[in-house]
């Protein structure tokens, strides 16, 4: 379908798993209709990771971006804020040289974001130099779309976060469905004003897993040998002090029944972050790292926002794991 297309939109929607997908098909009759089926996404199966390597084309251990939170030598920072607890951090690690491997080839595509996303610290370091087309209410979208093709753009990015605002603040449910039924509507409105022959590609970063109230605070046989923690509550790296790195990793072997205890080496050995990790890139990574395959998450004081999540991602579990990959052409 692809294959000889004269355009190509590709809308990402965050997210937006695949077996959420499929358990709630009657509520996207739109995007159901597409032809495909799913892929899968990168470890951790985190938005700040995951749209780094879609833009890219380059596993995580190559563009560096390796979690939510990442351990920069001196600071753990939040990728997508690009900051830390004492602020703002564009001057200490500049986004362009942080991550510096260009999106989309090098090429100067339109790219379709909120417009307060442009020149973020994150956004300048996975889409610097792109031709930004920013909007301000989902309905805009498919105005922008249009305007881009008519304009005689043959490669569009579009970026929509809807269903992974509402995951994780309302789980799934009533607010959930009515998400996915207005972005099935998005998905319609962008169909409707696609010129002929142009393929519209509908993808996501990651599913997401309802977790509620179960959170686990690391028990203090555990903390006790941490300086530090990074990543996020389902993909948790543990930082040992010097010289603890076995002591950590034993007591974290209480939680097996609910996550993958693994070291840094056999992360690196089974290519968990792809074949290449430079060790500039390597040292990011913790000691230990905690990965949820029951619906739990594991907390970490300084990685809280304004609101408890009920749904979150960043395991291997196929809920986070496999996205669509689903096309339409006009």
């Amino acid at each position: 379908m692809v294959a000889g297309a004269q355009r190509i939109v590709v809308l990402l929607v965050d997210g937006l798993g695949w077996n959420q997908l499929q358990a709630h098909s009657t509520h996207m009759p739109t995007l159901s209709s597409f032809t495909g089926g799913h892929i899968t996404s990168i470890t951790p199966s985190t938005t700040a990771t995951a749209l780094t390597s879609l833009v890219t084309g380059l596993a995580p251990g190559e563009h560096g971006l390796i979690g939510y939170r990442v351990d920069m030598g001196n600071t753990v920072m939040n990728v997508l804020r690009w900051g830390d607890e004492t602020g703002d951090l564009r001057r200490a690690f500049p986004p362009e040289t942080t991550q510096p491997c260009p999106p989309f080839l090098g090429l100067s595509v339109p790219v379709l974001s909120k417009a307060e996303l442009e020149g973020t610290g994150f956004t300048r370091a996975h889409l610097n130099g792109v031709k930004h087309m920013g909007w301000r209410a989902s309905s805009s979208i498919p105005v922008l779309i249009r305007t881009a093709l008519d304009a005689g753009e043959e490669f569009v990015y579009a970026y929509y976060d809807g269903v992974d605002k509402i995951a994780h603040e309302r789980g799934f449910g009533e607010f959930y469905n009515a998400e996915l039924r207005a972005t099935d509507t998005l998905i319609a409105d962008i169909v409707s004003v696609l010129p002929p022959d142009t393929v519209l590609i509908v993808t996501a970063d990651h599913g997401q897993v309802h977790v509620g109230d179960n959170t686990i605070i690391p028990a203090a046989n555990i903390t006790t040998h941490v300086s530090h923690q990074s990543g996020e509550g389902r993909f948790r790296w543990l930082h040992a002090k010097r010289g603890r790195e076995g002591a950590v990793l034993d007591a974290a072997r209480q939680y097996d029944d609910v996550a993958w205890v693994v070291t840094k080496e056999q992360v690196l050995d089974e290519c968990w972050f792809g074949p290449r990790v430079s060790e500039p890139i390597a040292r990011r990574m913790g000691d230990v790292a905690l990965v949820a395959h029951g619906p739990v998450s594991f907390d970490e004081p300084l990685d809280s926002g304004a609101f408890d999540l009920v749904c979150r991602h960043g395991s291997l579990t196929e809920d986070e794991m496999l996205v669509p990959l689903l096309a339409y052409k006009s």
